[in-house]
């Protein structure tokens, strides 16, 4: 059993994910969690971050801190996207080892695979062909951190392991209707319709392709189970292991909300990668897999978005 008052440097904690695992290792009964906000230590910085270990000297780092955002986001800031991302867990990553930290959790995202892997989509199947033009330059950068911490563990035999979740959804989510992934954008624009008097409802592309989702809250229990285990491999998917069309989920939102006008599709919009469904059979072997059902994910991340209305997130780009 992991000591409960190990040192936890969790980077991103305000994030979507940050705060997921943060609720998650508090229930856990963890007592030592190093958190930072943004004003305080700028992780793009490297004297900051050297600094910061340094003083504190964690004894575990999991790293939930990015620079993210949905198709629109990444197609328009393509520098911000790759850079920082590179800049964030490079510092990370290198100073966790430096600094002689036990374990490094390093999270990033089922968009490291290439456009048209073979489905469901396995770890082997990393580097094999070409990725999706849209967001090529957020997965270029966790590619990168994948690679990082795979050559620590290959080299210095640490424990060092990657978890790459599927589309994640749930509380604390951006809504912002220029920088969000399409669940979240979805439950604004069949709410702020329903609002309007049941207005029409225009979504991008043809609602062809077919998504997985996780609930966040999810990924938070993965996280902390891989905390809590000595992982036999570097790089796991983390998901569901189910997928539907974006047509199917329009209309399970539009439910879920209440929303009862008409949905219509806009097709000169992309509809990004045919298919994103994850092989989750590693992790699954491990001793881990999700719980929580789509359709209650969705039902409690409306609810939590109806709630903080006036504080909804939105990503701001500089």
């Amino acid at each position: 059993m992991i000591n409960k008052h190990i040192k936890i440097f969790l980077a991103g904690h305000r994030g979507m994910v940050g705060s997921a695992i943060y609720r998650a290792l508090v229930s856990k009964g963890y007592t030592n969690i190093l958190t930072k906000p943004r004003n305080e230590l700028d992780l793009k910085d490297q004297s900051s971050v050297k600094r910061f270990f340094s003083e504190h000297q964690p004894e575990v780092v999991i790293d939930a801190a990015a620079r993210v955002g949905g198709i629109l986001a990444n197609n328009e800031y393509p520098y911000q996207f790759l850079m920082e991302n590179l800049l964030i867990q490079n510092n990370l990553i290198d100073f966790a080892h430096q600094f002689e930290c036990k374990k490094f959790i390093f999270l990033g995202s089922s968009c490291i695979y290439p456009k048209l892997a073979p489905q469901p989509l396995n770890e082997d199947c990393l580097l094999t062909s070409e990725l999706e033009p849209t967001n090529q330059w957020y997965a270029i950068a966790k590619i990168a951190g994948v690679k990082a911490c795979e050559a620590i563990r290959k080299q210095y035999g640490k424990d060092f392991v990657s978890l790459m979740p599927t589309n994640l959804y749930g509380s604390h989510d951006n809504f912002d209707l220029k920088t969000s992934h399409v669940l979240p954008a979805m439950i604004r624009k069949f709410h702020e319709a329903k609002l309007e008097g049941h207005t029409e409802v225009v979504l991008w592309g043809s609602g062809s392709p077919k998504r997985e989702f996780l609930h966040v809250d999810d990924l938070a229990e993965a996280v902390i189970f891989s905390l809590e285990h000595v992982l036999k491999d570097n790089l796991y998917n983390v998901g569901s292991g189910k997928d539907l069309s974006i047509f199917e989920l329009a209309l399970l939102i539009q439910r879920i909300v209440g929303h009862k006008g008409k949905i219509s599709w806009d097709s000169s919009k992309p509809d990004g990668t045919p298919r994103k469904l994850m092989d989750v059979s590693k992790m699954k072997d491990e001793g881990w897999q999700s719980k929580i059902d789509l359709e209650d994910g969705i039902s409690k991340t409306y609810q939590w978005f109806l709630e903080n209305l006036d504080e909804i997130k939105e990503v701001k780009i500089v």
